[in-house]
C-alpha cells in the first residue's frame, strides 16, 4: 500500500485551487491561499516530488470533438490467470477510446469507460477488439444517457 502524505491546511488550499484551475499563476495562487509566491512554488514542488500532484493537463469537452458517447463496459474473464490478465490490461492500454479501466471485485472483472463517436464506433471496438481477446469470456454494455456529475476534483 502506498504511503499517505501529510498535507497541512495551506497545502489543502493549494490543492483545492489547482484541482479547479491548474493554469493559475503562482502569484494569484499565493494571494488566494494566503501565502507568499515563493512558499507556494516550494510547496507545489514538494507535492510533485511526493507524487501528490501529477502532470498539469487541460480537460477537453468530448462533445466538441465528437467523442460524446460514454459507454461503460463490464468485462468477465475466462480465467484469472495472472499472465492472461496482464496481457488484457496491456492491450486495453492501446485503445485510445478507453479512457478508464478498473480491475473490479464482484461479478465482473473489469469496468471500462469508453468515449466513442457513436454506437457503430463502439460496436467496432467491442466486437473486433475487446471480445476477440482470448482471455475475455463476455461483456455487458451500458450507454450513458447524460452526465449528471463529472469531476476530477478529489475531496481534501
Amino acid at each position: 500500500m502506498m504511503k499517505t502524505v501529510h498535507i497541512d491546511d495551506i497545502d489543502k488550499k493549494i490543492l483545492k485551487v489547482l484541482q479547479r484551475r491548474g493554469d493559475v499563476s503562482h502569484a494569484v495562487l499565493a494571494e488566494e491561499v494566503g501565502a507568499s509566491t515563493a512558499s507556494c512554488w516550494r510547496r507545489i514542488k514538494a507535492l510533485e516530488e511526493q507524487g501528490v500532484l501529477g502532470p498539469t493537463v487541460r480537460l477537453v469537452d468530448p462533445d466538441r470533438i465528437g467523442r460524446g458517447l460514454n459507454v461503460f463496459c463490464q468485462v468477465r474473464m475466462k480465467s484469472h490467470d495472472p499472465a492472461a490478465r496482464r496481457d488484457f490490461e496491456d492491450i486495453i492500454q492501446t485503445y485510445e477510446e478507453v479512457i478508464e479501466c478498473y480491475s473490479m471485485s464482484g461479478e465482473w472483472d473489469y469496468l471500462i469507460r469508453i468515449a466513442v463517436r457513436d454506437v457503430k464506433d463502439y460496436e467496432r471496438l467491442l466486437m473486433h477488439d475487446i471480445l476477440t481477446h482470448p482471455a475475455v469470456a463476455n461483456s455487458s454494455s451500458h450507454f450513458a444517457l447524460k452526465s449528471v456529475k463529472y469531476t476530477t476534483e478529489l475531496p481534501l
